[in-house]
């Protein structure tokens, strides 16, 4: 118990005293994850609004391979985008291996089934008269596709948080992709993996606290939402 406590009171300690490690693993977590969000929703949302709404071959089967890319392992994305920017691979001229720009990459590819699925949920859990309807009111095709999406946001912001909830605590890619180096590309989850196993507990703890924080604001942001909604 003595080790627990003498931890959780260190940890605290580095949380307070700002530092400068600890904030950068987390400024590094929360830029790249809102990255790798805002690019997976702005392929996603428009994606899961096409299949929710449109009659097209193989629709079923679509929507089978987005529920099971939903349990996509995360070392096999690693692994094929590190094939792909690595020195020997088509992108390799880029230099992205071991940057935030490859683990954005990565992380987006596997938030992007992830946000489609739910939103393609919201869209089919919603009023069905709600697009004819704009339509027979003389709006243009995309004015009623912004009108459903208006009227099941909260499915669609819960699918985002829920994507980025998802890239926040990822370690798998993070690690391959970005290589967790100091100040630059290590994230939260990559620092809590290498600092306990060095024995620093009290500062992958300190990390923890920070990561769950992240977690409680992003669900009071969204239950503010509802209840101003409401």
């Amino acid at each position: 118990m003595n080790f627990l406590h003498d931890s959780f009171r260190n940890a605290v300690l580095l949380i307070l005293s700002l530092d400068g490690e600890v904030y950068s693993a987390v400024w590094t977590s929360i830029t790249v994850s809102i990255s790798s969000a805002f690019c997976a929703s702005a392929m996603g949302i428009p994606l899961g609004l096409f299949i929710a709404t449109s009659e097209f071959p193989l629709k079923r089967v679509a929507i089978t391979l987005l529920s099971t890319l939903m349990a996509l392992p995360t070392v096999v994305v690693g692994l094929v985008v590190y094939g792909f920017v690595s020195r020997q691979g088509p992108l390799g001229g880029l230099g992205l291996l071991f940057s935030p720009s490859s683990m954005i990459i990565g992380l987006t590819i596997l938030a992007l089934p992830i946000i489609t699925n739910y939103t393609l949920s919201s869209i089919k859990g919603g009023d069905s008269r709600i697009l004819p309807t704009a339509l027979t009111l003389g709006a243009t095709s995309v004015q009623a596709n912004l009108k459903l999406i208006s009227e099941v946001r909260f499915g669609v912001l819960a699918a985002v948080i829920a994507g980025f909830g998802r890239v926040i605590g990822e370690v798998g890619i993070a690690m391959m992709l970005g290589g967790n180096i100091r100040g630059y590309t290590r994230t939260m989850t990559t620092a809590i993996a290498l600092e306990t196993s060095k024995g620093e507990f009290a500062f992958g703890l300190a990390i923890g606290i920070i990561l769950m924080g992240v977690a409680l604001v992003i669900n009071i942001f969204l239950n503010l939402l509802q209840q101003k909604e409401r």
